[in-house]
């Protein structure tokens, strides 16, 4: 069984010496955030991850959810590590210090989110769900919602959900059913009921607060006809506190193949009282504030799941005997030698460090981003980003997860049958990465967003918005010997996706269908391109360092593990290009009937 370690010398060389975290700060006015600081929340996070959270994610798995009079409770551990994450402030960390937060940036938190998905993912998910939740009230409710509500989600007395599927409905929030009438009091009776509701029931806090889309009597078809509404399980009292049970039920909760310790709820609300947040009819835009933060999150949790995942793969490939080195024996005095000499089992090993350290440049660099957008004085810098943003999220959330199935998957490979087995706890890592792929918006509604929306919508200006970026990066490292090879490779794989961008976008005008057909494998290209900048940046700063201290073996492995990148994993990019290529008329050339002949 594998042991959680945050690895802080990884995640301080993306912190502050790729992406120098603390610079950025203090162009943006905030020179309090200094190095010493970011390096005690990262230690102190990581002590919190390894010492508390670790320690309930295998219980959580095996022990898993009771659900009794529509009631959940958690499994052994985790209200004492919620109390405790509440109780040291890390809930507050980067919310408004004038609902009671601390004010940090929520970029850099990712860092330390990353700690808490590899120490117990499904734990993490009521905390990372009530933060969205306060966010979006923060973002959208009236003095008076703001007032009830965030200061008793920030200090982690109450959670948060948002409600969105119905059983009929799925993705498609358009044909959603659940309706909100109008009260004399100014509030609204919703009924309706919800599925797939995250920790919409629990015993964490005293009280849950949903966020729900319902529509109005009066409100047009489709999605321009949602409202967003806060439905809590306790109505308010005078006070401000939980008072008497409003209408909320949790009908039952789903026995899934993964994260078993966190409810995936079926909830009604039977004349619930709410309150609109936001605009009448405007509900899906305000949503969307909480759904972007949770698709980076989810991102993020698939790569947390992959640190975890190699890092149980690493240890067991030095600890497991078998067969010998085909170059002759390298332990003699056993009788085997450890897998890790076999070039397959290092194939695989590389493979996973290349996604993990490459996809944790990709996930901080998009913090990095997320603060910028914040809090950089200048308007069009504030713009640029929040453009990035929007291009990475499906990247983030679609590529990372992909990345996830097959690192999670690799690491019961290398167990080899322990994989296979609960005894190693590998095979849970498999199981809980398997929803990422899913929820937040399927990976084809990513590839759909990336390709539709944040390409084709914006006449290819975001496509080349990166592509610009990529060449400053190539520009500043590429002429570094160790760097040269792989800045030229990278640049053909951009003259290689404008190519293939430009080609998509005049076949779509022809046929919408290509969008569709293309758009899973446009989303590949663009990942394993992205992730290409992120190590060749990496590497660069490797290189670097390399030069002044070549004993450290640290940025030895980042300049190997680049290279495996580019060489083995990277040239992906062309069967994926090929694929995006083919074409709609392969894939509609069947009857719905036609598929079903036996």
């Amino acid at each position: 069984m594998y042991t959680y370690r945050a690895p802080l010398r990884d995640i301080r060389f993306v912190v502050h010496d790729v992406l120098d975290f603390e610079e950025n700060y203090r162009a943006y006015g905030r020179e309090d955030l200094k190095r010493e600081l970011l390096e005690g929340i990262l230690e102190e996070g990581a002590r919190f991850a390894e010492d508390v959270l670790a320690p309930t994610n295998r219980v959580g798995d095996v022990h898993g959810l009771v659900f009794e009079n529509g009631e959940v409770r958690t499994p052994p551990g985790f209200k004492e590590a919620y109390d405790r994450y509440c109780k040291d402030g890390w809930i507050t960390m980067t919310a408004d210090p004038a609902w009671g937060g601390q004010g940090l940036p929520g970029g850099f938190s990712l860092a330390f989110g990353e700690m808490l998905v590899s120490g117990n993912m499904a734990w993490r998910m009521y905390s990372g769900l009530t933060e969205s939740a306060a966010l979006t009230i923060a973002a959208h409710g009236s003095d008076a919602l703001k007032r009830i509500y965030l200061p008793k989600m920030i200090a982690g007395d109450w959670s948060g959900t948002m409600c969105l599927t119905e059983a009929h409905s799925g993705s498609d929030l358009g044909i959603l059913k659940t309706r909100a009438e109008p009260r004399a009091d100014g509030s609204y009776a919703i009924t309706g009921t919800k599925i797939f509701i995250s920790a919409g029931e629990h015993d964490l806090t005293q009280n849950i607060v949903h966020l729900v889309l319902a529509r109005l009597p009066d409100a047009p078809a489709g999605t321009r006809g949602i409202s967003l509404f806060v439905v809590p399980k306790f109505r308010p009292d005078a006070n401000g506190d939980a008072g008497d049970r409003n209408g909320v039920v949790c009908g039952s909760i789903e026995h899934k193949m993964g994260i078993h310790a966190s409810p995936t709820c079926v909830m009604h609300f039977n004349g619930s009282t709410g309150w609109l947040l936001g605009k009448p009819n405007e509900g899906l835009a305000c949503m969307f504030t909480m759904m972007n933060q949770a698709r980076l999150g989810v991102g993020l949790q698939g790569h947390g799941l992959s640190e975890l995942a190699w890092q149980a793969s690493i240890s067991y490939a030095n600890d497991r005997l078998q067969g010998r080195a085909m170059s002759g024996a390298k332990e003699p005095g056993k009788a085997a030698d450890p897998i890790i000499v076999h070039p397959d089992v290092r194939r695989m090993l590389l493979t996973q460090k290349a996604f993990v350290e490459g996809g944790r440049v990709l996930c901080f660099l998009t913090g990095r981003e997320i603060d910028s957008a914040r809090l950089n004085p200048d308007p069009q810098a504030r713009q640029a980003s929040n453009d990035l943003i929007a291009f990475l999220t499906p990247i983030v959330k679609g590529f990372l997860t992909e990345a996830a199935m097959e690192v999670t998957s690799l690491a019961v490979q290398i167990h080899g049958g322990h994989g296979f087995i609960r005894q190693t706890g590998v095979e849970q890592l498999m199981r809980d990465a398997r929803i990422t792929p899913i929820y937040e918006g399927t990976n084809g509604i990513q590839a759909l967003d990336l390709l539709g929306r944040k390409v084709f919508g914006t006449g290819g200006r975001s496509q080349q918005m990166i592509s610009a970026r990529i060449v400053d990066s190539i520009r500043k490292f590429g002429g570094l010997p160790e760097i040269a090879p792989l800045a030229a490779d990278l640049g053909r794989r951009l003259e290689q996706w404008g190519r293939l961008t430009a080609e998509l976008g005049l076949a779509a005008k022809n046929n919408p269908d290509e969008v569709g057909a293309a758009a899973t494998d446009y989303l590949h290209v663009s990942g394993y391109i992205c992730l290409a900048w992120c190590w060749l940046v990496a590497a660069g700063v490797a290189a670097k360092k390399h030069a002044e201290d070549p004993s450290d073996d640290f940025y030895t492995a980042k300049l190997v593990t680049a290279r495996h990148y580019f060489s083995r994993i990277l040239p992906r990019v062309d069967s994926h290009a090929a694929a995006a290529r083919a074409g709609s008329s392969g894939l509609m050339a069947l009857t719905a009937d036609q598929f079903a002949i036996a």
